[in-house]
């Protein structure tokens, strides 16, 4: 029986993976850093510390990792505050979910970034718990940031369901023994055999109801 829900952010409540993306990119091409096309793909799911590391290491620049991180989050709260990218039916599928259960928030972005969505947002109301990954040890595909959710919000991890949109995200989900309901990222989608670890698979927010979280 589903006793909370656990949303992610990117990619499932806001339009944001390409901003990351492109926000890196600029970052790296400004500073000398070797791009490479599977760089999105590659830190989608991981934690500030470990796609900084990945940007110093793997893109070449120079800065130190916190550093590169946050150049990052300060670019990115400036799009925020210019056009925050909310995806349709992101406010009113969390209305609809949040008079049912307890909501938690689970995301690989930084804990400004989540605080600074959530107030321009107005939904910061509606959620109990919320967790960047930055918090705990590792990122996703490990399931840290979905079990201190689960933590935060005094659920037992196989009492709650998580929605999300990518394949490391769908597979730390999987991991922390949670529900997974998947609303494949529409950018970068998950492969077959990510979507196969989801409970539910849906098609947008639209389709995201009580009924489709308990299947």
């Amino acid at each position: 029986m589903i006793e909370a829900v656990v949303f992610d952010l990117d990619g499932v409540l806001l339009d944001s993976e390409q901003l990351w993306d492109e926000v890196r990119e600029e970052l790296a091409r400004e500073r000398g850093g070797r791009w490479r096309e599977r760089a999105q793909r590659d830190m989608m799911g991981m934690s500030s510390p470990e796609w900084s590391r990945y940007m110093h290491d793997v893109i070449g620049l120079r800065e130190p990792p916190e550093e590169i991180s946050a150049e990052v989050v300060r670019r990115m709260g400036e799009r925020y505050r210019e056009r925050l990218p909310l995806l349709p039916g992101a406010v009113e599928a969390v209305e609809r979910l949040a008079a049912r259960w307890p909501l938690g928030l689970a995301s690989s972005s930084n804990r400004p970034l989540i605080d600074l969505v959530l107030d321009v947002s107005g939904l910061a109301r509606f959620f109990r718990a919320t967790v960047s990954s930055e918090e705990v040890a590792r990122g996703k595909p490990a399931p840290d940031v979905f079990l201190e959710a689960a933590r935060r919000l005094g659920v037992a991890p196989e009492r709650c369901a998580v929605v999300e949109d990518s394949a490391n995200g769908i597979l730390a989900g999987r991991a922390a023994g949670m529900r997974v309901v998947a609303i494949p990222n529409q950018h970068f989608p998950p492969g077959e055999e990510a979507l196969a670890a989801a409970d539910v698979v849906l098609r947008s927010l639209e389709k995201l109801t009580p009924s489709s979280v308990v299947g």
